[in-house]
């Protein structure tokens, strides 16, 4: 599976962006997906996941209640609507596709990712 994220930018806070992921392979379906973001001079943290239906999410708290992420099979994308955005969110969004369908909470648990897009959100 090859991924690629796209949609970030610079915003105010207070504002919405939504990054999408596109990929490419015929298994898109069959993988949780997951958001990860790494701010500079911070590890890779977990945002958001979803599994293969879609059915389930699960948020870290910290995002919980102004990200939701949702995903279209049919059309092999992975999404994150980010609404209420602070300067904390500030960070380089990853997509990853987990090696099974059910969701997964650490970066060891994915075993694709792609390239990431920079969120900025100003004060």
């Amino acid at each position: 599976v090859q991924l690629q994220a796209s949609g970030g930018g610079l915003v105010q806070a207070g504002g919405s962006l939504r990054l999408s992921c596109a990929a490419s392979g015929p298994t898109f379906s069959s993988y949780a997906m997951g958001w990860f973001r790494q701010a500079p001079g911070k590890e890779r943290e977990f945002v958001a996941t979803i599994n293969w239906s879609g059915g389930s999410t699960y948020y870290a708290d910290s995002v919980k209640g102004r990200f939701t992420i949702s995903r279209d099979n049919a059309k092999n994308t992975l999404y994150l609507q980010m609404n209420s955005l602070k300067p904390e969110d500030t960070a380089v969004y990853y997509c990853a596709a987990a090696g099974t369908s059910f969701i997964r909470t650490t970066t060891k648990g994915y075993a694709y990712w792609g390239r990431g897009t920079q969120v900025t959100v100003s004060s």
